[in-house]
């Protein structure tokens, strides 16, 4: 989990400096999912077993999709005014997103301490964004379409991974944003200017296909509660690289809003966990009561 976000900080640190660079926001996104496609058909060795990458739900697959896309550009388009630690800490509070949403959409209902740790986390973005005081920009919007829009995927992945193969998942969810964007394509003329720049931009797709395959990974070696906590490791990574790379360093409220930000996501995911050992309790008495009787 640690590579992975160390992946997914190359992935926005080189997106960053594409744009930054004048190259379209619409070709970066593009080559990211196209190199990813390339790279889950041949390490998955897709034509040996095609039938793994079979949709049972081909809309549902395009919708997840256009939600993957729609955070993608709206990250992209963020990361050209934002600094890279203000996006993620954004970023952050789309557990606390998908926490309220899971109630209506999921049927997983979250309780007031619960509710207490999203409005608290909320401030932390409040905090960062700043509204009314002339912080708040276009860029602060951008980061906050592209979090909502993968909290959306987010809950679709965990409907659609019950009757869906995790090939399949990995798969269209490139296959169908890399689909989408070429009709757009022709109206994006900010190419590459050299060498560099194009292996940057096919680093993209390596980077992304990379990170996804490491979490697949993890999720097959550790339980999701133990791995919950380390998506929050790419903080760091963001504000090293944003350093290093663009001489930039978050300031004072973006920390503090980050912090607030982490604790309140930190909070939910431990309250989460107590509630499924003891509803995992309540099951097993249930289940010794029932055999002493029969």
């Amino acid at each position: 989990m640690l590579c992975v976000y160390v992946c997914f900080t190359f992935l926005d640190t080189s997106s960053k400096y594409l744009v930054l660079a004048g190259v379209s926001a619409l070709i970066v996104a593009w080559a990211r999912f196209v190199v990813h496609v390339l790279l889950v058909g041949v390490f998955l060795r897709g034509w040996r077993e095609p039938s793994r990458f079979r949709a049972r739900n081909l809309t549902a697959h395009i919708l997840r999709g256009a939600f993957l896309f729609g955070s993608t550009m709206c990250n992209i388009f963020a990361l050209r005014t934002l600094q890279l630690a203000e996006t993620t800490s954004i970023y952050f509070f789309g557990p606390m997103v998908i926490t309220a949403l899971a109630g209506p959409l999921l049927g997983e209902w979250a309780g007031w301490r619960r509710w207490l740790a999203i409005l608290t986390g909320f401030v932390g973005v409040l905090i960062i964004t700043r509204p009314g005081v002339g912080v708040f920009g276009i860029g602060h919007l951008f980061a906050l379409g592209s979090m909502l829009s993968n909290s959306f995927y987010v809950i679709m992945t965990r409907r659609m991974s019950a009757t869906e193969s995790s090939e399949s998942l990995i798969l269209f969810s490139a296959l169908a944003p890399a689909v989408l964007l070429l009709p757009m394509l022709p109206f994006s003329v900010s190419l590459p200017h050299d060498g560099w720049h194009w292996f940057i931009l096919l680093m993209l797709g390596v980077f992304g296909a990379t990170g996804h395959w490491l979490l697949v990974q993890a999720y097959r070696l550790a339980t999701t509660t133990a791995l919950a906590p380390y998506p929050y490791s790419q903080m760091v990574w963001m504000i090293i690289s944003g350093w290093i790379i663009f001489n930039q360093f978050p300031d004072r409220w973006t920390l503090l809003g980050a912090a607030i930000i982490v604790a309140s996501g930190l909070y939910i995911i431990h309250r989460e966990h107590r509630l499924r050992l003891r509803n995992s309790a309540t099951l097993d008495a249930e289940a010794e009561a029932l055999a002493k009787k029969l």
